[in-house]
């Protein structure tokens, strides 16, 4: 069973990713073209990423994957708030069908000018619309110089994600 990690094309999936695993900040500029998978080894568990590109070309393949997960990790970009009314629609849809599947939502690149907060966050995305029966979390994060060790805030979402898959295998 594998962790989806899903958003918009240039929301920060990967950058997250590989900071997530090296404790290492590593920033990547290019888009994922198709998947990216990397594996985290924790003293409790083995915890598998699985991340699709954001483009619209690959949002077709997130529902065949959706079905099969433990976890979504969804991931946006909170300085750029013209993106945020489709980041809230594919995140409604994908959710809409599966009403217990945990998600913890990146609100990314908080250090930017002009991010957005979490309350406004939370707020462009309607996450108070999704129901009460899921585990959500919604945790401001940013990946900050090429080389320096990943913020608390990232090491807040590992942990949280840590134990959420503790909880549902």
């Amino acid at each position: 069973k594998q962790i989806l990690v899903l958003g918009l094309d240039g929301a920060g999936k990967t950058s997250i990713l590989h900071s997530l695993a090296t404790n290492h900040v590593k920033r990547s500029m290019a888009p994922t073209e198709g998947f990216n998978a990397i594996c985290i080894n924790t003293e409790e568990s083995q915890m598998e990423f699985l991340e699709i590109g954001g483009s619209e070309s690959l949002r077709s393949y997130w529902n065949m994957y959706l079905p099969k997960v433990l976890l979504l990790v969804y991931v946006v970009d909170s300085a750029d708030h013209a993106r945020l009314p489709v980041a809230k629609q594919l995140l409604h849809q994908l959710i809409q069908n599966n009403s217990t599947l945990p998600v913890v939502v990146l609100a990314n690149k908080q250090d930017l000018e002009g991010a957005y907060c979490i309350t406004d966050i939370h707020d462009a995305l309607a996450l108070s619309d999704i129901g009460d029966e899921r585990k959500m979390f919604l945790i401001g994060t940013h990946v900050a110089e090429d080389g320096s060790e990943i913020s608390s805030s990232m090491q807040d979402a590992k942990e949280l994600i840590g134990q959420l898959v503790l909880e549902t295998q």
